[in-house]
């Protein structure tokens, strides 16, 4: 059995290999339980057979300077995919660090069902009218729960070098009232990026607790949302039908994105990657 600190936690990866983590590829199933299918809603952007060739291309997981680092596979062809935990947990606080490359955007996966991409998504959308720290509801209707949305500040070299508020008027993914008043708590954008760590190593407490759980994010100590799927109003979300969907426990994963015709390279860049290590976990 793995060591437990002081503070209760035990480690979820063991700095050396994937141990205890299995591999799945980002594939859609349907927009909510009971909904139509994510592929037949936006045939627009993904062909019929997408699921077919996500599964031959479920994204690069390696073990670098004791992180779990996550790749597109091959460099810039659009495929995504998970990396789950072998055990399923209910309640529970989870820690890590995490070190994303800008633009990649991914998330970390709550209550996932195995080989699906349903499960509450915590953002990491390190990206361009990405969010950080709010959710998403991946499978449950889609809901986008956000404090604020992000882009990047550019040296004149064309870097990215930190972060600023996006623009609404050149937003992809606009920011709304709406979005951040799913919250339960929302901090401002200047709260958040006075203790982000742009191109550095950045530490996420994230609390589940309930069979519709309540959801709070910190980063680097600051609260920067939550969320209570018990009360939840959002389109297409039933939160007896999700909670029956999701189950009482799931898998925690990390995520690479897939790219689409709406941000292609904007949400990951052909070489980017992101790092998660120092994840531990302590069952409540």
């Amino acid at each position: 059995m793995a060591t437990k600190d002081a503070d209760g936690f035990e480690p979820l990866f063991n700095g050396v290999d994937l141990t205890g983590w299995f591999v799945t590829p980002r594939n859609y199933g349907d927009m909510w339980p009971g909904g139509p299918p994510v592929l037949e809603v936006y045939s627009d952007y993904f062909p019929a057979d997408y699921n077919e060739h996500a599964a031959q291309n479920p994204a690069r997981w390696t073990v670098e300077d004791g992180a779990i680092v996550g790749r597109q596979e091959p460099p810039g062809s659009g495929w995504g995919g998970y990396v789950n935990t072998d055990k399923k947990y209910g309640d529970f606080e989870l820690m890590f660090e995490a070190n994303p490359d800008w633009p990649a955007d991914t998330g970390i996966m709550l209550r996932k069902i195995g080989n699906d991409f349903a499960g509450i998504q915590v953002l990491l959308d390190h990206r361009k009218s990405g969010a950080i720290g709010g959710f998403y509801g991946n499978g449950i209707s889609s809901f986008h729960a956000i404090p604020f949305s992000i882009d990047a500040v550019y040296d004149g070299n064309g870097k990215a070098v930190g972060l600023r508020e996006d623009d609404p008027s050149t937003s992809i993914e606009p920011f709304t009232q709406a979005k951040r008043d799913m919250l339960t708590h929302a901090c401002t954008f200047e709260e958040f990026v006075a203790a982000w760590k742009f191109e550095g190593w950045n530490e996420f407490r994230i609390r589940v607790v309930g069979a519709k759980p309540a959801i709070t994010v910190w980063i680097n100590g600051l609260k920067v949302a939550a969320i209570d799927m018990a009360t939840l109003k959002a389109p297409n979300y039933d939160a007896d039908r999700v909670a029956a969907h999701l189950g009482r426990e799931g898998h925690i994963a990390f995520e690479v994105h897939d790219t689409d015709k709406v941000l292609g390279p904007g949400r990951w860049g052909r070489d980017a990657a992101c790092r998660w290590r120092n994840v531990r976990i302590k069952e409540l």
